[in-house]
């Protein structure tokens, strides 16, 4: 798991080597990205209930398979149709195997403890796997080649599926007469991938154009489409009574709302880091290392315990509140580098980032409680869904903004440095308020005593 998340930031770095080796296009670069977020985001949802129909075990190992197979494929590219072609297979394989793994953790970890340290790793390989990409990227790229970014994947994929295979129980599944609902399969998959795609690609095409316009209203029909399918199919592929559950529900907004806010501070602050303060891939990297760092030692040493004294939803509230004291923090990073001191200005921050190592744990907890034993694979997808979901919202809205404020400062004669960061700082200030949005939907939907309630009517 450690791996797939890892493989969505790892290529951020090594980007321009990319674009000067095989010749992408600025345009075309993008899509070193957006070909793994539209795979992924897509077949998340499906690749979780198939795995409950056909069985975990299996689409854990198919996945991972595919995922390593398209990673060597990755490496050897030589033309940039390849490597986009090999970024979607990525995203294919890393779908099918990211679905199925709550599911597979919520059913091996039964007991209240074992599952709630069982989340706290899961929830930290998640949360340090984008820091530890950044920074691996930029060593890989810097001391060897750009390709071993994907290289290094192969001894790792096949080390997981000589563990896997021994190590995980089989499950036969519900089978496929329990919920194959090939029309609901096709509206969800071409809505989510129709949707993301709208996203990734909103500020080339603009938010007003035809291209974004038609294809976020198609989008929105196909998943209509599929909602009211699940409510009449004999055999729905999303059972109604998933959502029924307020801690399902409720989780998977609230994350969706958090990992939104969270990207101005995953990437923007890298952006600052070179494009302000003049850092290089590798140093950018380090210097968000106390954010993974911190992450993980919440994550591993206190949230399981904190979760069962307190109860996830205090801890995430807890979790919410710290995280929307960083973002606030760095709506006041100083635009010239001879300002800026890495200990005062953002170092602070990065301990802050604590609360995501509160959050995390205390969300996926809450996301898989209200689900039966037969829908957890759905459940899994479906949270790895909104996470997906909540990521290209924060790309296409954040980023789109801090650019349009940077352009309109440029425009007014600002330096360089000081446009940038007025453009940071509105993102940063839009995510303080998508966290504030957060703690709303957490504060009232997520009442005490309702998950255990929800999850037993069921």
């Amino acid at each position: 798991m450690l791996m797939t998340v890892l493989d969505g930031s790892i290529v951020t770095v090594a980007m321009p080597a990319i674009q000067a080796d095989l010749g992408f296009t600025p345009a075309g670069l993008s899509w070193i990205v957006n070909a793994y977020l539209i795979a992924f985001g897509s077949l998340l949802l499906l690749a979780g209930r198939l795995g409950d129909l056909i069985g975990r075990k299996r689409m854990f190992l198919a996945g991972t398979a595919v995922f390593t197979a398209a990673s060597l494929l990755a490496a050897v590219a030589t033309t940039p149709a390849v490597l986009v072609a090999a970024r979607f297979l990525q995203g294919v394989g890393s779908a099918a195997a990211s679905a199925v793994g709550l599911g597979i953790l919520v059913t091996l970890f039964t007991g209240p403890r074992e599952r709630a340290k069982a989340i706290a790793v899961f929830s930290f390989t998640g949360a340090a796997g984008a820091s530890i990409g950044q920074v691996l990227g930029g060593v890989l790229t810097d001391a060897l080649a750009w390709n071993w970014i994907f290289l290094i994947n192969l001894p790792i994929g096949i080390a997981t599926l000589l563990v896997a295979l021994p190590a995980l129980p089989g499950d036969r599944g519900l089978g496929l007469r329990s919920g194959a609902d090939a029309l609901g399969a096709l509206l969800v998959t071409g809505g989510l991938m129709l949707g993301i795609h709208t996203v990734v690609t909103l500020q080339e095409s603009g938010a007003t154009s035809v291209r974004t316009l038609g294809g976020g209203a198609l989008a929105l029909a196909l998943l209509a489409g599929f909602a009211v399918r699940q409510a009449t199919a004999a055999t729905p592929l999303m059972p109604p009574r998933i959502l029924r559950s307020r801690s399902v529900s409720g989780a998977n907004l609230v994350q969706m709302l958090m990992v939104a806010a969270l990207f101005s501070f995953q990437i923007l602050v890298a952006l600052y880091l070179q494009n302000v303060l003049g850092y290089g891939a590798a140093r950018t990297g380090l210097a968000m290392l106390p954010a993974a760092a911190v992450i993980g030692v919440v994550s591993l040493t206190v949230s399981a315990r904190l979760n069962a004294r307190f109860g996830e939803r205090r801890v995430l509230l807890a979790g919410l509140v710290l995280l929307t004291v960083a973002l606030g923090l760095l709506t006041r990073l100083p635009g010239r580098p001879e300002q800026a001191d890495y200990l005062t200005d953002l170092l602070p921050v990065m301990l802050l980032a604590a609360g995501f190592g509160l959050a995390l744990p205390a969300l996926t907890s809450l996301g898989m409680s209200g689900a039966k034993a037969e829908d957890a694979g759905l459940a899994s997808g479906l949270f790895n869904t909104t996470q997906q979901i909540g990521m290209a919202l924060g790309v296409a809205v954040l980023s789109t903004l801090a650019a349009t404020r940077t352009e309109s400062l440029t425009a007014a004669g600002r330096p360089a440095g000081e446009a940038l960061t007025g453009g940071y700082h509105l993102a940063f200030a839009l995510g303080a308020v998508l966290l504030l949005a957060a703690l709303g939907v957490a504060a009232t939907v997520l009442r005490p005593g309702r998950a255990a309630a929800d999850g037993s009517a069921d």
